[in-house]
């Protein structure tokens, strides 16, 4: 992998901060939300900070409690940014990376007692983890070292079975977070093969939940009572393609993204047991007219946010927390693909949607955004996704 250039501090270098004024005067709306408003007029001003750059398909981000960035490319590699700004690759094995289409290097996590364990997580494809020798989707759990050189597989894999559209690489997911339990939270793609989201014998198209330890299913999990054991770990299903996954500070409450087909971008409230009625079988076919939540399926759970017609793509996810975010705290943030910047939702206590609004310093700036993640030192982090070496890592913060 080459390794990529930090950006120096944005006090030495003009134009890498964009600092806002007012942001009650940027208009939140586009052609691809219109119902989406100007963000609220005692919005903070933003601070925007490029950390590194040259990067190709950054997919995820995670910051250790020492302040290093963690990140990583779909098409193979690591990166360290250090609390100095020192940006270092971390070696590791990836001779057996399958990245094809959408699928590659993906979901990124530490582990929670990553301090004392030096463990994180990957969500890939690789060559050989799928039915017959083929390429599959595959859950690592690897350690790296405390100089942030070198990382070694230690659960190799620590979830196998995920399949994957070996054709065109469609719909592989696949994101990776913790719920408050401190389980693994798994979101896969349903690998544009119709009948998966809706059969619980197949991890596509699921939110999947496991132990991070032993990989085995969380003790808690709705479907343990089915003989067939995939349908074990699997939380909820009729899922398109899972792209993100937040737990909302205070509640708990696990909230995942999926992009649409022709319609409705969703996030959905994750229900233990629950059927988020994406269905698209069609005449045996692949077919994406259909609704993403079925009404037709008995009890098909219906999303917190649609995005209507046309669809933005929506991607990662993340919920702002802390006083220093003034009137952003508490917002969802969605990172968007098929438009650009960042959509942020404000979320009632029972998840219905009270407000939503682009963020006014990210729109139409810095292209796709794969990834928004709110660090351990509260600054909001970012990965945009427009390849060809283009992309980068951003760091948010309000305005001092």
């Amino acid at each position: 992998m080459t390794l990529r250039r930090a950006a120096r501090p944005t006090a030495l270098i003009a134009g890498l901060v964009l600092l806002a004024g007012c942001s009650s005067g940027g208009s939140g709306s586009s052609d691809a939300d219109g119902a989406a408003t100007s963000a609220p007029a005692d919005a903070p001003a933003l601070d925007v900070e490029v950390v590194l750059d040259g990067l190709d398909h950054p997919w995820d981000v995670a910051q250790a409690p020492d302040g290093t960035l963690l990140l990583d490319e779909r098409g193979g590699g690591f990166t360290a940014v250090r609390p100095d700004g020192t940006a270092q690759e971390v070696a590791a094995d990836l001779d057996d990376l399958w990245a094809e289409g959408e699928t590659g290097l993906m979901g990124l996590v530490l582990d929670p007692a990553f301090a004392d364990s030096r463990r994180f997580y990957t969500c890939m494809g690789v060559a050989d983890g799928g039915a017959g020798g083929g390429p599959g989707i595959e859950v690592t759990a690897w350690t790296v070292d405390e100089g942030w050189s070198a990382a070694t597989r230690v659960a190799d894999p620590l979830v196998g079975g995920i399949p994957v559209n070996a054709d065109s690489g469609r719909h592989g997911g696949c994101r990776l977070r913790f719920d408050g339990a401190g389980q693994l939270l798994i979101g896969t793609g349903d690998n544009a093969v119709g009948t998966n989201p809706q059969d619980l014998s197949t991890l596509a198209g699921k939110l999947l939940r496991v132990d991070p330890q032993t990989g085995q299913p969380s003790a808690t999990n709705p479907f343990l009572e089915l003989t067939d054991p995939t349908s074990h770990a699997v939380v909820g299903y009729g899922h398109r393609n899972v792209q993100g996954i937040a737990v909302q500070p205070g509640t708990g409450a696990v909230f995942t993204a999926e992009q649409g087909s022709q319609v409705d971008d969703e996030v959905n409230l994750a229900t233990d047991g629950g059927n988020y009625g994406w269905d698209p079988v069609g005449d045996g076919q692949y077919d994406e007219s259909v609704p993403m939540t079925d009404p037709d399926i008995p009890g098909a759970i219906a999303a917190v946010w649609s995005s209507g017609d046309p669809t933005i793509a929506v991607s990662g996810i993340t919920f702002l927390d802390g006083e220093q975010w003034g009137a952003y705290e508490g917002l969802l943030l969605l990172g968007v693909q098929k438009d650009t910047g960042v959509l942020a939702l404000r979320l009632g206590p029972d998840g219905e949607l009270v407000e939503q609004f682009r963020v006014p310093e990210l729109e139409g700036t810095y292209g796709r955004v794969r990834s928004p993640q709110l660090g351990t030192d509260g600054a909001l982090y970012l990965t945009t996704d427009n390849g060809d070496g283009t992309d980068q890592l951003l760091r948010v913060t309000p305005a001092s």
